[in-house]
């Protein structure tokens, strides 16, 4: 039986990682597995699930995901992660993914906070270099 990868790139198959999550059958456990879940949902354009683990402070109505052309996700490295208490953390992370068949970059540091035992995004820092790729061109 072939087991599908995880797209967070995690090493474990989809059907143990990011899937349970997605699916609403378990709960982050720590703020980086949220990262890499909501990594996951942007490859699988899982709008719901990004809109159900973003904290109601910082939440937008809605999420379109229907960008034309659309992005291919192709990677993800986490850089470095933080927890200075119980229930605030940050991820940073590099995320890589093609647009209209160019190589794009995107480098943020993420915000989290824990409550009522569940991790949310809050927000982040984000630099997806696209100066630095213009200047270089």
């Amino acid at each position: 039986m072939k087991t599908t990868p995880c797209p967070c790139e995690s090493g474990q198959p989809f059907a143990r990682c990011c899937g349970p999550l997605l699916a609403g059958e378990s709960a982050a456990a720590s703020a980086e597995a949220l990262m890499r879940s909501r990594y996951t949902a942007f490859t699988r354009r899982d709008a719901a699930y990004l809109l159900r683990t973003w904290h109601d402070s910082t939440r937008p109505v809605t999420l379109d995901l229907d960008e034309d052309p659309t992005p291919k996700w192709i990677g993800l490295k986490i850089l470095s992660r933080s927890q200075p208490d119980g229930n605030n953390a940050q991820v940073e992370f590099l995320a890589r993914y093609r647009v209209g068949g160019r190589a794009r970059r995107l480098h943020e540091n993420s915000r989290f906070v824990r409550e009522d035992g569940l991790w949310y995004y809050v927000d982040g820092d984000i630099d997806d270099g696209t100066a630095e790729g213009e200047a270089r061109q």
